[in-house]
Order: C-alpha cells, then sequence, then structure tokens
C-alpha cells in the first residue's frame, strides 16, 4: 500500500467517525435525508479513492472494519449504520462503485436516489 492509498483510507475513516458524532437518530433501515445525503457523498468519495487506485477488496474489508469499531456505540449516536441490515447496505452499495465503474457524481446520484427509496419504504 502506498502513503497515498493509506492518507486516502484515513480520510475515509475520518469522514466515517465525524459523521458518527453528528448523527441523528434515524431507524434501522430507514436513514434519514442527512444520512442519504452524507451517505451518497461517502460513495461519491469511495469513487475517488476508486479513480485514485484503492482496490475494491481493501476499500470493503476497511468498511467491514470501521462497522466492526462502530458496534462500540449505540445504535443512536452511529452515522448510518445502526444495524447489521444498514452495514449490508452501505457495504453492496460501496463495492457497486467497483464492479460497475462510472464518475463520482454518477455513483453518488444512483446511491442518492436507492438510498431516499429506501428511506420512504414502510
Amino acid at each position: 500500500m502506498t502513503e497515498r492509498d493509506a492518507m486516502l483510507q484515513l480520510l475515509a475513516l475520518g469522514f466515517f467517525f465525524c459523521c458518527a458524532l453528528h448523527a441523528t437518530p434515524s431507524i434501522a433501515g430507514r436513514p434519514t435525508m442527512e444520512e442519504c445525503l452524507e451517505g451518497s457523498d461517502f460513495i461519491r468519495n469511495a469513487a475517488l479513492s476508486r479513480d485514485a487506485g484503492v482496490a475494491a477488496d481493501a476499500f470493503v474489508d476497511r468498511m467491514r472494519d470501521d462497522f466492526f469499531a462502530i458496534r462500540a456505540f449505540p445504535a443512536e449516536l452511529r452515522w448510518f449504520v445502526h444495524d447489521e441490515a444498514d452495514e449490508v447496505f452501505l457495504a453492496e452499495q460501496a463495492r457497486l462503485v467497483f464492479e460497475q465503474p462510472s464518475d463520482p457524481d454518477n455513483h453518488r446520484l444512483r446511491f442518492l436516489r436507492v438510498c431516499v427509496d429506501r428511506m420512504a419504504k414502510d
């Protein structure tokens, strides 16, 4: 891993934890609009990481490590990943960034549509 890759992963982790500190309560499986917007930024950043050379497995494995660390916090204090279903959803969306490469803004918009649909579910 290059120094740049390590820096990008560190930035992604920092972003993730900053969001956790400013989380708004949400029902697991039903993100808030704010979470969808922030999540779409996260997915755009995943695409930027991809473009900078970060491998899919390295990115998703790091996310899973982050999920493990975040579980130490109560669900109401977490950003986006309040339960296992949320973890699976975000990890799958991040993996799509690598499996179906596109412009980072296209990934952001796609995620936002899927997230809002998930938010609207009963």
